[in-house]
């Protein structure tokens, strides 16, 4: 008759059967494939003896709770909010696809099951001294990769993924500018590109087997910078820093040097002002003598 029940669907195919999917038709076009690899094998693990018909809010629930009370198994340590709810979108995502694209379930269950509540948001940037000691500590690493990349982080803010995964073909040295085809806001962003990243790139060599800008060792997949870059912190004497703080600090380093507000929204690719309004405390001096210029013109004698 021309009918689809997807109820009958949902009642064949498991979750661990449709993330196996996401994995083939979905991830290797997206960015952070590593992180969202753990994160859809802990789910293929906890609900995968389920049929989806039986994945219900109030499971989903059970398990992120056994999320939030057990430390990483990598830092041996809580998990924040934050990577709770990258957890959360992980297994979001693969729900919307059998729901809209699959048709495999009639509605996604995680419609009711809360985000995780973030903390405010956080601010921690490198003074002048630890940007000096760790971009020494960065140069003096084994792999020659680092410094480019933690170069290319602060002056341009763009997010570790983005700077991963980047290719050549998204350079444009002509216009000073990096073209982020696809972002996390999926919307198409271009970086501009100040002087020490121009020298960074330039100085780079282009393979011919991949088209990656920082390829590993299957150059088809991004570098893993994990353990260089935990060194160089360590040899810097560096602590609490993280390296999506980087782009904290090149956002810090805009309002600093007298961005506007939008202006560092447009470059970091925030849709709203909410969320770089946690720098516009380090913009009050910009902001005042901006004032002064204003009462000096138009409002002498």
């Amino acid at each position: 008759m021309g009918r689809h029940f997807a109820g009958s669907e949902a009642k064949r195919t498991t979750p661990a059967e449709a993330i196996d999917r996401f994995k083939r038709e979905k991830l290797p076009s997206l960015n952070g494939q590593a992180d969202r690899l753990r994160y859809l094998d802990f789910w293929a693990q906890e609900l995968g003896e389920y049929a989806l018909s039986d994945v219900a809010p109030k499971r989903i629930n059970e398990a992120m709770h056994k999320l939030a009370s057990t430390p990483s198994e990598r830092t041996h340590k809580p998990r924040s909010a934050a990577t709770l709810g990258q957890y959360r979108q992980a297994l979001s995502g693969v729900l919307a696809l059998c729901e809209r694209e699959w048709e495999l379930i009639e509605a996604s269950p995680m419609k009711r099951v809360s985000k995780p509540k973030l903390p405010g948001g956080r601010v921690r940037y490198l003074s002048d001294t630890e940007r000096e000691k760790l971009l020494a500590a960065c140069k003096a690493s084994t792999s020659a990769d680092l410094h480019p990349a933690v170069i290319l982080a602060l002056t341009t803010g763009a997010r570790q993924a983005e700077i991963m995964g980047a290719t050549w073909a998204q350079v444009d040295l002509h216009r000073r500018v990096l073209i982020l085809e696809t972002t996390k806001n999926g919307e198409r962003r271009a970086l501009p590109l100040a002087a020490p990243a121009i020298a960074v790139l330039q100085a780079r060599v282009r393979r011919i087997d991949t088209d990656l800008i920082f390829p590993g060792k299957n150059p088809q997949q991004p570098i893993n910078l994990r353990k260089p870059w935990e060194t160089a912190l360590q040899r810097a004497g560096i602590k609490d820093f993280h390296w999506h703080d980087l782009r904290h600090t090149a956002a810090s380093y805009l309002a600093m040097s007298g961005a506007s507000l939008a202006e560092i929204a447009e470059i970091l690719g925030h849709k709203t002002l909410a969320m770089v309004k946690r720098y516009s405390h380090l913009s009050h001096d910009h902001v005042a003598s901006v004032a002064d210029r204003m009462a000096a013109k138009y409002f002498q004698g």
